[in-house]
């Protein structure tokens, strides 16, 4: 008699039985179906996130990349002091600019810090005075920063100062011109247009006497109110002035040549890939990437997809816990129907029927309710998925979010002003808290195969009994 006549008749004369593997089998399916699309989804946002925010390469000197270029060896002919870093350790702008003319960078921005003695005509803001006899000397001054865009300096990002009168540093800014904060204005009358004075910030020589002209082009107002006691002046933020990347550098006592010497240098890239292509861009552009190595900060880009890497690596795991789970209860329902068939194989045995075929008319039935499962779980899979995605990505975000809130708390020992985080210069982001789950060919032929192989393994490994069996013995002996 044809096998599959068998196994059909089998099928629908024992419904419960067959409900039950059916519904096994589709349970199985629609949890091994729900994990495959998690992950996709999961590959879907990062790919895109990766797109979306790119990633930050920054460029600046490492000291020790320095010293074992042989480039400096701690005499400067140039004039600066025995033991100092010197000119092979000074990032200069012009060549920062020919490294953000690389077709990979969609944006760059770079600083200069700076400071600045008060003269006469320019006072700090300082309403409450220091204590008696505390020597101020070596912070009594203004907070200098040469920056290639104010409106991108995290301040002027998230809204805590903003420009009341006059423009911002731009890429066309003069080195002589500087913005200054509406304190710092109104103490000392300033408007915009006028001209003020500053001396270098540079104790290393004694104290400076030189004084430089600069023209306000620009008065800003920041949101932090004073508190009503002493605080350094370079700490107050009143007493911060922009000014372009020269100005800086000439307020620091560091070279103007070749554009003004740069603290750092950022380069957004389009793609994270980008970073060897960039690599090789600035090399091309005269740029020792011993002295001055260029890394990735990818924080962005991990916040963002953290929680939902996190929820697919879940996902993965839950795809084979329940496929191997799922083929040992198979299996063992398998044998069991095998144990209670045993006169029938016999019979079927006795009449003549090969080994191979009986075993390929248990793999039939099997196989049969796999392909329904299959088919129930497709239509099923993708709700499940969605819900299930989507709660345990809410619990990973809180958690992100949390671990976010208490590192923000952290003090940060490496900040000599003792004022805690400042950030890293990017705009906050929030990470991903929402799966798009799409159901396609892929997932469903995925699932497919990985049902059949179970339905497989499930019925071969307890059927391979069958083989070593001859019909005396089943028929003659119990189990």
């Amino acid at each position: 008699m044809n096998l599959f006549k068998r196994a059909w008749w089998r099928l629908t004369g024992a419904p419960g039985k067959t409900l039950m593997l059916g519904g096994l089998f589709f349970v199985i399916c629609t949890l091994v179906l729900s994990g495959f699309l998690i992950q996709s989804a999961a590959a879907r946002a990062a790919d895109n996130a990766k797109k979306s925010v790119g990633a930050v390469a920054t460029m600046q000197l490492d000291v020790n990349g320095l010293m074992a270029s042989g480039k400096n060896d701690g005499r400067e002919p140039s004039g600066q002091q025995g033991g100092t870093i010197g000119s092979a350790g000074d990032l200069k702008r012009d060549l920062v600019d020919r490294i953000c003319a690389s077709s990979v960078v969609a944006d760059c921005n770079y600083t200069a810090d700076g400071a600045a003695f008060p003269t006469k005509s320019t006072e700090l803001h300082q309403p409450v005075p220091p204590p008696a006899g505390q020597d101020t000397t070596g912070t009594d001054l203004f907070k200098v920063d040469g920056v290639r865009k104010l409106d991108e300096v995290s301040a002027f990002r998230n809204g805590d100062s903003k420009v009341i009168a006059g423009k911002g540093i731009g890429p066309d800014t003069k080195k002589d011109e500087i913005v200054v904060e509406e304190r710092v204005a109104k103490a000392n009358g300033l408007k915009v247009g006028d001209t003020v004075k500053l001396k270098k910030g540079d104790l290393s020589n004694g104290m400076p006497t030189e004084e430089h002209d600069f023209t306000v082009i620009g008065i800003y107002k920041n949101s932090t109110a004073d508190t009503g006691q002493y605080v350094p002046a370079m700490m107050d933020p009143a007493n911060q002035v922009y000014t372009n990347i020269e100005g800086a550098s000439l307020l620091g006592g560091r070279t103007t040549d070749g554009g003004g010497t740069l603290e750092s240098a950022t380069f957004t890239l389009a793609d994270p890939d980008d970073l060897d292509r960039l690599k090789e861009d600035a090399e091309k552009a005269g740029a020792d990437l011993q002295i001055f190595p260029i890394s990735v900060n990818d924080k962005q880009y991990k916040a963002l997809v953290g929680p939902i890497t996190k929820t697919a690596s879940f996902a993965t795991v839950t795809v084979w816990l329940v496929a191997v789970a799922g083929t040992i209860i198979l299996a063992l329902v398998v044998a069991s129907n095998l144990r209670e068939r045993r006169g029938e194989l016999g019979i079927l045995l006795s009449l003549g029927e090969r080994k191979a075929r009986l075993l390929g008319q248990h793999l039939v039935e099997v196989v049969a309710c796999a392909v329904v499962a299959i088919a129930l779980a497709g239509l099923g899979s993708q709700f499940v998925s969605e819900a299930i995605g989507n709660k345990l990505l809410a619990g990973e975000v809180d958690s992100a979010n949390e671990e976010a809130e208490n590192e923000s708390l952290q003090p940060d020992y490496s900040d000599p002003s003792g004022m805690g985080k400042q950030g890293d210069g990017q705009p906050g982001i929030d990470p991903i808290d929402s799966l798009d789950v799409r159901l396609g060919p892929a997932d469903i032929a995925k699932v497919g195969a990985t049902g059949l192989g179970i339905a497989a393994l499930a019925t071969l490994v307890p059927g391979a009994r069958v083989l070593r069996l001859n019909p005396r013995d089943i028929l003659t002996k119990g189990d």
